[in-house]
């Protein structure tokens, strides 16, 4: 994978949060995450300082706020879940505007939302500041097993390599007329990926070809060393221990 690889939600900046190396920023926000999950979700005072810490280092790494939104959408198939967990749940009933909603449930959507909507936030701001092959090293230096790491690597570069290939046979359809308007059409479809499955299988032999050609036997060669200085791993652990503390007020509070 080419050091210019970059995914769609990756954002090029030179803020102190780009600069820090990858496995840093993977270990802060997994270690963020957890302790979101962790709290009380009756402190819910402690969610909204959670936020707070989100949208500090999104300052610092000079993420436009409609941009982490926007990428915030993914999650709206959870939101629709949540919606439905007041009106479904068992237990005590309460009246809000006229309609009979469960406690139980209206404790557990805010859950849901809140944490949820949490993490998402954190994702997105790991993955707008961390270029895809820069995350790869990063769990590759956070001794996660190589396999999964080769695993993972393989997976995303296939996927742009079977974008690009289903891209050409849109654009060879296209040309000769060809526009998808109804079930009729459903079997050109069929054909079409049936036809990009054989060519994203016959493309993966070779390349699987080259790379043993070219010296490959079961490991990728590690190019770029990332280490981090304790400055830089300080300077990640305070977004967690700041939502540690947040957290163990929540319980004690």
């Amino acid at each position: 994978m080419g050091a210019g690889h970059a995914h769609k939600l990756y954002r090029h900046g030179h803020s102190p949060v780009h600069e820090l190396p990858p496995h840093c920023k993977l270990a802060a926000a997994f270690a963020f995450v957890v302790v979101v999950v962790s709290t009380p979700r009756e402190a819910v005072w402690a969610f909204g300082l959670y936020a707070v810490l989100i949208a500090a280092v999104a300052a610092a790494a000079r993420i436009p706020a409609g941009f982490l939104l926007r990428r915030l959408l993914i999650e709206v198939p959870f939101v629709a879940f949540a919606v439905l967990m007041p009106f479904v749940a068992q237990g005590e009933r309460v009246e809000v505007l006229g309609m009979s909603l469960s406690v139980s449930g209206l404790w557990g959507a805010w859950n849901v939302l809140a944490k949820g909507t949490l993490g998402v936030a954190a994702s997105v701001l790991l993955a707008s500041t961390t270029e895809l092959r820069a995350l790869l090293l990063g769990l590759q230096r956070l001794k996660l097993p190589p396999l999964l790491v080769q695993i993972a690597t393989f997976m995303i570069r296939y996927g742009d390599v079977i974008t690009d290939e289903l891209r050409r046979m849109s654009i060879a359809r296209r040309s000769r007329g060809f526009e998808a308007g109804g079930i009729r059409h459903w079997g050109v479809l069929a054909k079409t990926a049936g036809a990009l499955f054989i060519r994203s299988y016959e493309r993966g032999e070779r390349v699987h070809l080259a790379m043993v050609s070219r010296g490959y036997a079961g490991s990728m060669p590690v190019i770029d060393e990332v280490v981090a200085t304790r400055a830089q791993w300080a300077y990640a652990a305070v977004l967690p221990a700041a939502a540690l503390a947040v957290c163990l007020m929540g319980w004690t509070l």
